[in-house]
């Protein structure tokens, strides 16, 4: 079926439909990775976009099997120059478009994305939707009149609703706070420590009754100053000051300063894929993985006993940051990599130096 991306700027961009055939609405964003389609589709915090690749055959080695960073697709639709239909791996399991099909997600295919992503480039990203060709025009004033998606509480859409435990007996035990946490934090936890995975909103009470020795802060969608975190932050803050170790990783290194004052804005177009440089205090640079669309603003944070310990090698924004007195670390990207290169796996294990005690003498 012939269809259409349509940004609220009036711009649309003609191709064919792949996966499910409909209409799909989000925030069109670009991921300028080669490889890890799979993960960037199931991974949460692309929850309530419409996601662009930028490398031109996407799903050349088809979907395999356990590496999803969550249950389903997250995305609302996805954007590629040409979807491979005859993938070659020895353990895939169906093609890209079977798989968007099987979740009802819609994808398009057909159309330029370098000349769509030089634009989201030079003008920010937007809303935008995938409708059929012929509906293109009809359908843009309800684009630019609806709601943005990180208007709505994106994180409860997936964010655990229960407690779940991941047993390790003698490690230290990590409460890990979903905020749409991907499974390969999960995994990266699971190998050092015993993990209580605990909802978005719980409490400083559901925190502690766990007896943790160190919390984790994860990743997730939309925007950390949403009225819906405002609670979330409150915990973070009474507990952090109670002296519990804590690691926080992209939307939880937003929602971490945020509990010490600081602001956060949203970025023209953000930070999406496997290869975006860091740089540390001393100028050593690390190729780190990266999803989000919001920064801190670093300016102030001295002032409220935090600093920055890395900035982004391309714009400079706030990549690391550390508590002078507190046992507090937080990451902008994603240490677990997944889709990416693993130069900053330390990370994890520098949380664990920071938890003194261990449990059954280990």
């Amino acid at each position: 079926m012939r269809a259409a991306l349509v940004l609220e700027d009036g711009s649309v961009f003609q191709g064919v439909s792949f996966g499910t055939e409909g209409e799909a609405f989000g925030e069109v964003v670009f991921n300028t990775g080669m490889v890890g389609y799979q993960e960037s589709l199931t991974d949460p915090s692309y929850a309530g976009q419409i996601l662009v690749m930028a490398y031109p055959l996407i799903g050349n080695y088809g979907v395999l099997p356990d590496v999803g960073e969550s249950s389903r697709i997250q995305v609302s639709g996805f954007v590629v120059k040409e979807a491979a239909t005859f993938p070659s791996h020895r353990a895939q399991r169906g093609d890209i478009s079977r798989f968007l099909a099987s979740e009802g997600i819609v994808g398009l295919q057909g159309i330029d994305t370098r000349a769509l992503i030089r634009r989201l480039r030079v003008w920010g990203t937007m809303k935008g939707a995938i409708v059929p060709a012929e509906l293109a025009q009809v359908r843009l004033p309800e684009i630019r009149e609806r709601p943005h998606p990180c208007s709505t509480n994106l994180v409860a859409r997936v964010s655990t609703q229960e407690l779940r435990r991941y047993p390790r007996p003698g490690s230290p035990r990590v409460v890990a706070i979903d905020y749409g946490i991907k499974q390969n934090i999960l995994r990266e936890l699971q190998r050092r420590f015993e993990v209580v995975q605990l909802p978005y909103d719980a409490t400083r009470e559901a925190i502690w009754a766990a007896e943790p020795d160190g919390l984790l802060l994860s990743n997730g969608p939309g925007d950390p100053a949403h009225v819906s975190l405002e609670a979330t932050t409150a915990t973070i803050r009474k507990v952090v000051d109670e002296g519990l170790p804590t690691l926080g990783i992209c939307l939880g290194l937003q929602l971490l300063a945020r509990a010490f004052g600081l602001e956060t804005y949203k970025l023209k177009f953000g930070h999406r894929g496997a290869n975006q440089p860091v740089l540390d205090g001393g100028g050593r640079a690390y190729i780190t993985s990266q999803n989000h669309g919001y920064a801190v603003r670093g300016e102030e944070a001295e002032r409220v006993g935090l600093e920055v310990t890395q900035v982004s090698a391309n714009d400079r924004t706030v990549e690391g940051l550390r508590h002078t007195d507190l046992s507090i670390e937080a990451v902008q990207y994603h240490p677990e990599a997944a889709p990416g290169p693993h130069d900053t796996r330390f990370v994890f294990d520098r949380f664990a130096q920071l938890m003194p005690h261990r449990r059954g003498g280990g």
